[in-house]
């Protein structure tokens, strides 16, 4: 039987019995488990404590912390290291030789991993999907989820998804990939990718009317792999046609045709989501900054007159 690694795992749950079990089965060799559920209503409570996992209920305020930050805050970590991992992640056998060998490197307040995502039962490795960096194991005592000021958006869900670790000091990469990959349908990819161009919307905003980001990775063309990509979004969010170019990108100049049938139709699906980040963002810059469904609850008389003014 192998030893177990003086890491403690954070999983950020909710209705994910489906992906849950074998999450659960990649991460045998941790010391540690934290399940943080939002009051799931499927069995995923049942399956956790099954595994003889410590289960915590995470009741989001609306606003902020999120359920990472929330988690890194207020749970009792025995071991000095955190790994994040999602419920549709697996970490290999041989990422957890490496996970061990890394945490004996004091040169090192943190690690990013290589993602391989699957879709539709198959690797998508082409189409700027493969490498996939992500600061997900880290000294947690030190480590926090940016705030990227989209708190004020309704239904973006309670977790932090595309927001990054930040972290002082230096940071290594692992070699060896965790892999992605959803046992649910594509109904939940698209419910999942509605609340997340809520999200999308609300960062576009800030880009275009310069909402403060001092607390961010930031924005740099030479820096590392998430500062390029953040610069090169500040650019991105200003081209005119971006569901098309999306499409053309992925599909074409990243080679995503290479990946077949799955390829295609993930080209397709990230186009019709850059579509819905784009209407999304009319409607924020139209709408005071704000979301209709926002407006409309918040407050009707002035959403009315809004709606009114823009037609």
């Amino acid at each position: 039987m192998s030893t177990k690694i003086p890491v403690s795992v954070l999983i950020p749950a909710k209705n994910e019995e489906a992906n849950l079990p074998a999450c659960l089965d990649s991460l045998a060799r941790a010391d540690e488990i934290f399940v943080v559920d939002s009051q799931s209503s499927d069995r995923s409570v049942e399956i956790a404590q099954a595994y003889g996992v410590n289960v915590v209920q995470f009741h989001f305020n609306g606003s902020w912390p999120k359920k990472k930050n929330w988690s890194l805050e207020n749970l009792s970590f025995r071991n000095e290291w955190v790994l994040i991992v999602d419920c549709d992640e697996r970490i290999t056998p041989e990422l957890w030789v490496e996970i061990e060998q890394a945490i004996q490197n004091p040169t090192y307040n943190g690690y990013y991993l290589n993602r391989r995502v699957f879709f539709l039962g198959k690797w998508i490795r082409h189409g700027g999907k493969y490498p996939d960096w992500n600061l997900r194991l880290f000294r947690h005592k030190i480590g926090r989820y940016e705030n990227l000021n989209t708190e004020t958006i309704a239904n973006t869900g309670d977790n932090e998804v595309h927001e990054h670790v930040v972290l002082p000091g230096q940071v290594g990469y692992l070699k060896n990939d965790m892999l992605h990959e959803d046992f649910r349908d594509l109904y939940h990819w698209l419910e999942r990718h509605n609340r997340y161009s809520n999200w999308e919307a609300k960062v576009y905003y800030n880009i275009l009317t310069k909402q403060d980001n001092s607390h961010t990775i930031g924005a740099n063309l030479f820096g590392d792999a998430v500062q390029r990509k953040r610069f090169l979004k500040n650019i991105w969010v200003r081209l005119p046609f971006k569901p098309i170019l999306r499409f053309i990108l992925f599909y074409f100049i990243q080679l995503g045709f290479l990946d077949g049938q799955p390829g295609y139709i993930y080209a397709r699906l990230l186009s019709q989501y850059e579509y819905q980040i784009g209407v999304k963002l009319y409607e924020l810059r139209h709408c005071h900054g704000q979301l209709n469904t926002v407006n409309a609850n918040n407050n009707p008389e002035k959403f009315q007159s809004s709606l009114t003014a823009n037609i």
